[in-house]
């Protein structure tokens, strides 16, 4: 296993709506192996893999750690493919960031449940429904396979009160706990 380099929001592959993954192979199983080392190397609850480059429908996830201590806690999951299904339940606002954004972090509005069809790891596949801190870990990833960033859910004014942090991660001046690969 490798941990891998995050790409920074200005490059084009976080732009881009993602390939399905057709061949279920080893590769993939060692890539998706590969996401979970880096995300926990970051301190990161998700990851999507076009923010380590890879134009793929695949993120993973382990919210454990933000949940309360009675909550079900799912555990690390590796979601292939994804599709959601169903958004409902209400709108809450939660300050979000995002590892290919270090440090930047603002309010976004999601439904507070997901039912998400998936193929898993181990490319078995599933649906299942998901609340709370852990719903919102999905929609921000999944965000991530069709091209979009929280940043994009913000207003204009919210968006300059982060263009200084922006220009910091666009010149590579932003220092991380883990490694970045800022384009140019």
């Amino acid at each position: 296993m490798s941990i891998l380099p995050i790409v920074t929001y200005n490059d084009p592959v976080l732009r881009e709506k993602t390939k399905p993954v057709e061949d279920l192979n080893e590769e993939i199983q060692d890539f998706v192996e590969d996401m979970f080392e880096t995300m926990y190397n970051s301190d990161g609850v998700g990851l999507a893999a076009p923010q380590v480059g890879v134009s793929k429908r695949i993120f993973v996830i382990d919210s454990d750690g933000m949940l309360e201590e009675e909550d079900e806690k799912p555990g690390p999951i590796a979601f292939i493919n994804p599709v959601i299904v169903e958004k409902k339940g209400k709108m809450i606002p939660l300050d979000e960031g995002c590892l290919s954004i270090p440090e930047v972090t603002d309010k976004v509005i999601r439904p507070e449940v997901v039912v998400v069809k998936f193929l898993d790891e181990n490319f078995e596949e599933r649906v299942e429904e998901f609340s709370g801190w852990t719903a919102r870990v999905i929609q921000h990833e999944y965000d991530h396979l069709e091209g979009i960033l929280f940043i994009d859910y913000l207003s204009a004014f919210r968006k300059r009160m982060h263009k200084a942090d922006l220009e910091e991660i666009d010149t590579g001046k932003r220092e991380t706990r883990y490694p970045i690969k800022p384009r140019g």
